[in-house]
């Protein structure tokens, strides 16, 4: 496979303001090489999402060190420059219940990163230890939205959203024990949800609420 049969929508950051990103879990390593050959020549920014320690190697043995890196805690391959950062569309604070949340909540904010927004990470305030959520709450009434990334029972997007008047992103992860079903039990659990205007995005997917911070971003802009 080579960087003439990719067919990538380039123009997909002038019609929605979001720049095309590529899933590797199902991708071969031909296929992301190629993939990322494809914007090398256009001399775009690239966002290889879901790739684990050995695709990335083998990746990068075949990709110039200098533009193509991986990022082992958001499980992602970048290559080329991010954009500059964009202060005045705000600043996005991505949270996670737990450290076993980290891959999931580091996709989110790598993403963001890639298309321009500030954004901080905040791990370890999940509900089962509420009072380092509420430490933490006059440092996230500066955010002009907040990602809430939780396994198990899922609770936190909902203690944020009962608290906090910006939007709220839940991401339910794949993590916890028995009937947690994989995500499942956070997914219902956040969808269930008492507290108004809680946005959920589908179980694991950092990456999807990190666009859909980015058309809030963009919007209220």
């Amino acid at each position: 496979m080579s960087s003439d049969d990719v067919r990538l929508d380039w123009q997909r950051s002038d019609r929605i303001g979001i720049s095309e990103a590529i899933w590797g879990l199902h991708k071969s390593v031909d296929q992301i090489v190629a993939i990322l050959e494809a914007f090398a020549v256009k001399d775009q920014p690239a966002l290889v999402t879901r790739v684990d320690e050995a695709k990335a190697q083998a990746v990068l043995q075949r990709c110039n060190p200098e533009l193509v890196r991986f990022e082992a805690r958001a499980r992602c391959l970048t290559s080329g420059t991010p954009p500059t950062l964009r202060p005045e569309l705000g600043t996005v604070t991505v949270l996670s219940g737990g450290t076993s949340d980290l891959p999931v909540a580091a996709e989110a904010q790598l993403a963001l990163h890639w298309h321009g927004i500030d954004s901080g990470l905040l791990l370890d305030v999940g509900v089962a230890g509420l009072h380092r959520l509420m430490e933490q709450l006059p440092k996230l009434q500066q955010s002009s939205v907040l990602i809430a990334c939780a396994g198990m029972e899922g609770a936190l997007p909902t203690v944020l959203a009962g608290l906090l008047p910006q939007p709220v992103i839940g991401v339910p992860v794949s993590v916890g024990y028995g009937v947690s079903a994989g995500g499942r039990a956070a997914l219902d659990g956040m969808l269930a949800s008492c507290a108004p205007g809680l946005v959920v995005v589908n179980i694991d997917n950092g990456y999807g609420a990190a666009m859909a911070a980015l058309r809030m971003l963009q919007r209220r802009d």
